[in-house]
């Protein structure tokens, strides 16, 4: 597994409080914030590029309206003051904001992806993200996801819900690994 040599960008998508309240049910990767917590440390020690995407949502009912905890980020992804913060109000963190502008005019090629929920706003953005030429990697477990029903009512846990999500961006729109595979081919 090789990143290739310019500096990749740390791409934190949706690491809000909202994401902690008991409404969305069961996880997976209860490890993620450790994993995201880890990579986080490893971009910032080596002075590589960070933005974090905020969501903040315009649906009434939603966790991450704005004036709400739930909109604040969770402590392992606060960004430090220098660090740059989208806002966005979809599930792609392209959609109406300056994300592709900034990586275009700051010539970044590859991104790497974190954060949740892996079949909404990761999988958008990722999407997006390889339709658009960049080199796109999603670390399966530094992002995580929830349970849900599918079309015809069938349940399925969230471990299932995450590796059809993977399954969905892997290859044609993103290279899907590890943490430690990611730490191991940027060292």
């Amino acid at each position: 597994m090789n990143m290739p040599q310019n500096k990749p960008l740390l791409l934190l998508i949706d690491l809000q409080k909202a994401i902690d309240h008991p409404d969305w049910g069961e996880r997976n990767n209860i490890d993620a914030e450790e994993n995201i917590a880890t990579l986080l440390a490893h971009w910032r020690n080596n002075d590589l590029p960070i933005i974090h995407v905020k969501h903040t949502s315009v649906e009434p009912n939603s966790h991450y309206r704005p004036h709400q905890e739930g909109n604040d980020f969770k402590a392992v992804a606060q960004p430090e003051t220098h660090e740059e913060v989208i806002e966005k109000h979809t599930n792609s963190a392209f959609i109406n904001t300056p994300l592709e502008q900034i990586l275009r005019e700051r010539n970044i090629q590859d991104i790497v992806i974190i954060g949740v929920i892996t079949n909404n706003s990761v999988e958008a953005t990722a999407r997006m993200s390889g339709n658009l030429g960049f080199n796109t990697t999603v670390v399966s477990d530094a992002t995580f996801t929830f349970g849900k029903k599918d079309y015809s009512g069938k349940w399925h846990n969230a471990q299932q819900i995450h590796d059809i999500s993977l399954s969905n961006m892997a290859g044609e729109y993103a290279q899907i690994i590890s943490t430690k595979e990611l730490l191991s081919s940027i060292d």
